[in-house]
C-alpha cells in the first residue's frame, strides 16, 4: 500500500485529474483519478519541488530582524529613516563603557540610483554616537558611522563606505550571535521557504558551511535540502576532507550535500565594482579580483578535486574572463549572476557546458541602476531570452537577502519582466515562458514522473495559466520532501 495518495490533482497544462501514489518517499504510480470517498485535493496542480539555486541563508534569516532602507531614494532619505531607528537614551555619553552597544543594522540601500552621496559625517550626525552599519542590497557595500568603525576596528574614509572584501568581513562580524539564536532564525526562514514550494537551496553563505548545516540538522532543521557551497579560502580544507560536489554528508538524513566551489572575480552593479568593458559614469571599469590566468588554474584545481566551480561574474568584461577561463580549462561549471554579457558570449554558455545561474528579480530591482550606469548595453543585461535562445541552461535563484527567497517572485520576473506595481515591463523582449521558468526553478523538470523522489509542491492554480498577479504570489497549498509534508499538513491529513 502507498504511504500517501494525492488524489484528484492535475499536472501543469493538464485538463484531466490523476492520483499520485507515493511509497517510501518515491512516486510509484500516476494513474487516472479514481472515484473514491477518500479526501481529494480538488483538482489542485502538482509540480516538481522548487529549488533556489543561489542563497545566503544566514544573511536572509538575519535580514528579517533588521530595518529596511529600500524605500530611500536618496542618501538624505536614508538618513531620515536611520534617525527614526536610533535607540532612545543611547547617546555616546550614556553608553556603558564596560560593554559594547549592540549595533543598529539596516539593509537594502541602493546608492547607485541616488543623486546625493553617502557620507560618514551625515551618518554620524543622525546616529548620536550609536554604532550603526547599513548593508547595501547587493551585500557588496556597508555604510558605517565612526562609532561602528571604532567598535569593529576598521578604517573608513569620508564616504563611510566599505566595499567588497572589507564589507564582507564586517557583514560576517555583524552576524555574530549565539548559534541557537541564528539557528532559530534559520529554521523560521526554512519554514517560510517550504511554504513557497521550495524543497532545496544552494547556500553560498561565507563560512565553513558544512559544519553550520550539520549542527542545524542535528538540532532538528528538516524543511529543505541544502547544498552547502565552499569558498576558495576553504578549498584546502575541503580537499583534505575529500569533499566532492554532490556527495551526501553522513548523518544528515539525506538533507545535506556538498555544493559548488564559489569564486568571486568581480563586484556588483550597485557598488560600481562589477568589471565592465565601458567606464561607469562615476569613473573606472570596476574591479577584477582574479585574473584569467589565475582563474584558469583554479578551475583546473577544482576539477581535480571533484568540486564544481561556481564563478561570480556580473560585469560584461568579468563574464568574458570567466568564459575564457572555462574554455581554457575545458571544465564545466556555473557562472553566478551572468548579469551583463557581451554579444559574442551568449552562445559560449551552451558550447562550454556552463550553467547560467541567474536571479531574475534583480532585473526589476536594478532596472534604474542599469539605465543610469550601463545604458549603452542595457539590452544585454539580464538577457534570459537571449541565453535560452543561444542554448544555455538557466538555473533560477534569488541571491537572498538581495531578493526574497521565493521562486514565484523569480519566475514571475523572468516571465513578465514586470511587477504588479503599475510600471511598464522592462526590456520585455527578454521574457521567457512560464514553462521555461519552471524548468529553470526545478532542475529541468516541469512534470512529475514515476520513479521521482517525491519532492513536490501542491498549488492552488495552474502555474501555466493563472494571471500574472496570481502567479507572482502563487498560493502554495502543500510542499513535500521525499513524501514528508514540510508545509500544509492540515490539507494532507488523513
Amino acid at each position: 500500500m502507498p504511504d500517501l495518495v494525492l488524489r484528484s490533482v492535475r499536472q501543469p497544462g493538464d485538463t484531466t485529474l490523476s492520483d499520485v501514489h507515493i511509497t517510501d518517499g518515491v512516486i510509484t504510480q500516476i494513474v487516472p483519478s479514481a472515484r473514491t470517498h477518500a479526501a481529494t485535493l480538488d483538482g489542485r496542480t502538482v509540480i516538481p519541488g522548487l529549488w533556489d539555486e543561489h542563497v545566503h541563508l544566514t544573511q536572509w534569516a538575519l535580514a528579517g530582524a533588521r530595518f529596511d532602507l529600500s524605500a530611500a531614494v536618496s542618501a538624505h532619505e536614508a538618513l531620515e529613516l536611520v534617525r527614526e531607528q536610533v535607540p532612545l537614551n543611547h547617546p555616546a555619553a550614556q553608553v556603558d563603557q564596560s560593554s559594547r552597544p549592540t549595533p543598529l543594522i539596516g539593509v537594502r540601500f541602493r546608492d547607485a540610483v541616488w543623486a546625493d552621496l553617502p557620507t560618514r559625517r551625515g551618518l554620524d550626525e543622525v546616529t548620536q554616537g550609536h554604532p550603526t552599519a547599513l548593508i547595501s542590497h547587493d551585500l557588496h557595500c556597508v555604510w558605517i558611522n565612526s562609532a561602528a568603525a571604532e567598535q569593529f576596528g576598521v578604517h573608513v574614509d569620508e564616504s563611510g563606505l566599505l566595499r567588497e572584501q572589507a564589507a564582507f568581513v564586517l557583514t560576517i562580524a555583524l552576524g555574530q550571535m549565539p548559534d541557537a539564536e541564528v539557528d532559530a532564525l534559520a529554521a523560521q526562514a526554512g519554514a517560510r521557504a517550504a511554504a513557497r514550494g521550495v524543497v532545496g537551496i544552494v547556500d553560498f553563505e561565507m563560512t565553513w558551511n558544512r559544519s553550520v548545516w550539520q549542527r542545524r540538522i542535528a538540532g532538528g532543521f528538516d524543511a529543505l535540502r541544502v547544498e552547502a557551497g565552499i569558498y576558495l579560502a576553504d578549498f584546502d580544507h575541503a580537499v583534505a576532507e575529500r569533499m566532492h560536489t554532490g556527495d551526501r554528508i553522513a548523518d544528515t538524513h539525506g538533507l545535506l550535500s556538498v555544493g559548488p566551489l564559489k569564486l568571486l572575480i568581480d563586484g556588483s552593479l550597485n557598488t560600481r565594482t562589477a568589471f565592465c568593458v565601458d567606464e561607469y559614469p562615476v569613473g573606472g571599469h570596476g574591479v577584477l579580483a582574479v585574473s584569467e590566468d589565475e582563474l584558469t588554474e583554479i578551475l583546473l584545481a577544482a576539477q581535480g578535486a571533484g568540486l564544481m566551480p561556481a564563478v561570480h561574474a556580473i560585469g560584461d568584461a568579468a563574464n568574458t574572463v570567466a568564459l575564457n577561463a572555462f574554455e581554457r580549462a575545458a571544465v564545466p561549471g556555473r557562472i553566478e549572476h551572468a548579469q551583463f554579457l557581451q554579444p559574442a558570449d551568449f552562445a559560449r554558455f551552451a558550447r562550454l557546458g556552463v550553467i547560467a545561474s541567474v536571479q531574475p528579480e534583480h532585473a526589476l530591482d536594478d532596472r534604474d541602476a542599469v539605465e543610469l550606469n550601463w545604458s549603452a548595453g542595457a539590452d544585454r543585461v539580464f538577457a534570459l531570452r537571449s541565453l535560452l535562445d543561444a542554448g544555455a541552461t538557466l538555473a533560477l535563484g534569488s541571491d537572498a537577502p538581495v531578493a526574497p527567497l521565493d521562486p514565484f517572485t523569480a519566475m514571475s520576473a523572468a516571465s513578465s519582466r514586470a511587477r504588479s506595481d503599475g510600471r511598464d515591463p522592462w526590456r520585455p523582449d527578454q521574457v521567457i515562458s512560464r514553462a521555461e521558468a519552471l524548468a529553470a526553478s526545478a532542475r529541468g523538470r516541469t512534470r512529475l514522473n514515476v520513479g521521482d523522489v517525491a519532492d513536490l509542491a501542491v498549488l492552488d492554480g495552474d502555474p501555466l495559466t493563472v494571471s500574472d498577479a496570481t502567479f507572482e504570489r502563487m498560493p502554495v497549498a502543500a510542499t513535500l520532501l521525499a513524501g514528508r509534508v514540510t508545509h500544509g499538513a492540515a490539507l494532507l491529513a488523513p
